[in-house]
């Protein structure tokens, strides 16, 4: 819990340096399973639900620059809808070709039911 591999931390205090984690859903809006694509600072990621657990990448397919979100996933795997490329929703990493980098990660905060991004 807490690392910047996409993981998440849950608290009942607010964000820590606020000006770092930015608000980004409901925890109630998203639900276990389910995937959500929200703009954070001029930036479109996507927000994934797995039980109690967020995570969060950015919304791009390193293989050719396309969007992940009309995707499927299952697990901890989304994939690209243009070409088929897997990344993992943990760690970014790209988990079959065409798409061979991986996808940037970013760090998820639940406090008082709100998930909070921070950016990578």
């Amino acid at each position: 819990m807490g690392n910047s591999c996409g993981s998440y931390q849950r608290n009942n205090q607010r964000p820590k340096r606020m000006s770092e984690f930015i608000f980004a859903i409901n925890e109630a809006d998203l639900a276990d399973g389910g995937k959500s694509l929200v703009e954070v600072e001029d930036r479109l990621v996507l927000i994934f639900r797995i039980g109690e657990q967020f995570f969060c990448i950015d919304d791009v397919c390193t293989h050719d620059g396309g969007t992940l979100a009309d995707g499927n996933h299952e697990g901890y795997e989304v994939e690209c809808p243009r070409h088929g490329a897997r990344f993992d929703i943990r760690t970014g990493a790209a988990l079959c070709m065409p798409a061979f980098k991986p996808t940037q990660v970013h760090e998820c905060q639940v406090t008082e039911g709100k998930v909070f991004v921070k950016l990578s």
